[in-house]
């Protein structure tokens, strides 16, 4: 994608899709001084070429840096690797660790992707070695540290986690920790003392931590970890901890809050009367909104990347709401982006709270949002159509503006008559997206509104193309002022 409208040059995939079936494999097995086990995983595939992610994890003492090798049995090359340095000669592949993941403590993990060429078939490595010792999934000393806890106490994480956090987001419970998928998903809560434990799982993602409405902590695919906040008043505090990135290909933990010692973990924050979900594409999720550059490597687009200042985040605090931001880079409603991942789109992974589980479904529960916001078709409609595609340009219109009206209607069965819909249109799909709001207009539903996008003093300023900070908060105020113009009800 070299081309720089701003129109045309939109959406492609942060890292990776979501796992195809049969294409994950685990590596394990057994080394003397150094422990490690990894999991590869083939993304995505398509003529020629594909997607992978390799997920290392330190079962051995702790590292300042590592370097992860392997071979392909079947020719194929590597052609752009993000989150690990990656270089290849003849069939071995050398990856070695970026400057910010480099250290791994013991059962810490890195993860990292690349885009690969093959020709034939495509089997996943048969071995994989760091820092030249084979991965079998087990050491022969044990490690000295079985905690990966960073700069507090051992105390472990409460039982029931939600009974202390407050979310509004797609989780599924999962024994002791809680499991999602989806960018933007926040965890509330209320302590008393001087500091405060979070409990995570995620190699994959990057969150934010806020204490008393203040971020006072990034977590880089923190991996598993107690990360603790020391040195606050002892007095009652609000946390609210985020998740800022896109991980299609990876479900996330979260294991709780976990107070200090002489703390206590409070009653959680209650959750909001007003509910709102937005629907869409990396124009949503925030893809890249706090770059420098518009040119991004792909570690550039997962660090630069934060959900919480997209227009849904900041529109929905706007309004008191709880929220939803659910939304895939690289999706349309029909067709992905260039015709990516033929036989899947948007819709494909809607239901589903964890997107890497094929089949999984969510129950909304007490979900019923009072506003839901759509805005997908830039994918559809931003790239020519590739010889091999199934559409002809007027049958890829048809079929968008049919596909667009049945996932309203969805939403609608779904969330009931009372629920705003909001399509939101831009650039070469507005009109559909209106036709599709009249028609539904015409069949009775008079709560699907048409909002169209103002670019104007956008600046396009984020990773490839997409919106910057500024201009998510220009989305937000336009966005908010149309909403107010609204009965919602609430």
């Amino acid at each position: 994608m070299n081309t720089s409208s701003p129109r045309t040059r939109m959406l492609v995939a942060v890292t990776a899709s979501t796992v195809l079936a049969g294409t994950a494999v685990a590596v394990a097995a057994h080394a003397a001084a150094v422990g490690c086990a990894v999991t590869y995983a083939v993304t995505s595939q398509w003529t020629s070429g594909f997607g992978a992610s390799v997920e290392l994890r330190n079962l051995g003492e702790p590292l300042t840096s590592w370097t992860l090798t392997w071979s392909f049995g079947a020719g194929q090359q590597v052609t752009q690797a993000w989150n690990s340095t990656v270089t290849q000669s003849g069939s071995v592949v050398t990856a070695r660790n970026a400057t910010w993941n480099g250290t791994l403590s013991t059962n810490g993990s890195a993860s990292f992707g690349f885009n690969g060429s093959w020709n034939g078939s495509n089997p996943a490595p048969a071995s994989f070695a760091l820092n030249g010792t084979t991965c079998t999934g087990g050491v022969t000393s044990p490690s000295t540290s079985a905690s990966p806890s960073t700069g507090g106490p051992t105390s472990q994480p409460p039982v029931d986690v939600l009974s202390q956090a407050h979310t509004a987001g797609r989780v599924k419970v999962n024994g002791s920790t809680v499991q999602y998928s989806w960018p933007g998903v926040y965890f509330e809560g209320r302590i008393r003392g001087t500091g405060v434990g979070i409990a995570l799982n995620d190699p994959a993602a990057d969150y934010d931590v806020q204490v008393d409405g203040a971020t006072v902590a990034t977590l880089v695919t923190p991996g598993q970890t107690t990360r603790w906040v020391n040195g606050l008043s002892d007095a009652e505090h609000t946390v609210r901890v985020v998740k800022r990135s896109e991980s299609p290909w990876s479900s996330s933990e979260f294991g709780g809050f976990v107070a200090a010692p002489g703390g206590a973990i409070l009653t959680k924050p209650a959750a909001r009367t007003r509910q709102t979900e937005f629907i869409g594409d990396s124009l949503t999720a925030g893809y890249g909104n706090t770059a420098t550059t518009r040119d991004c490597a792909g570690d550039q687009v997962n660090r630069t990347t934060n959900t919480d200042i997209s227009y849904g985040a900041l529109t929905a605090r706007r309004l008191s709401a709880d929220y939803q931001v659910n939304a895939i880079s690289g999706r349309g409603m029909v067709r992905n982006y260039n015709g990516g991942d033929p036989g899947t789109d948007y819709r494909t992974y809607y239901d589903r709270a964890l997107l890497n589980v094929a089949g999984d479904v969510w129950n909304p529960g007490t979900w019923r949002p009072q506003l839901v916001v759509v805005y997908l078709g830039t994918n559809d409609f931003s790239t020519a159509l590739n010889p091999g595609e199934p559409w002809t340009a007027d049958s890829l219109v048809a079929a968008y503006r049919g596909a667009y009206g049945a996932f309203l209607q969805k939403l609608r069965t779904r969330y009931g008559a009372n629920t705003t819909i909001v399509a939101v249109g831009a650039g070469n799909f507005a009109d559909y997206v209106q036709q599709v709001v009249q028609e539904r207009a015409a069949a009775g539903d008079n709560r699907v509104r048409y909002w169209a996008i103002d670019g104007t003093g956008l600046d396009y300023l984020g990773c490839h193309w997409h919106y910057s900070a500024r201009d998510h908060q220009l989305i937000a105020d336009r966005l908010s002022t149309y909403i107010g113009s609204l009965s919602l009800g609430w």
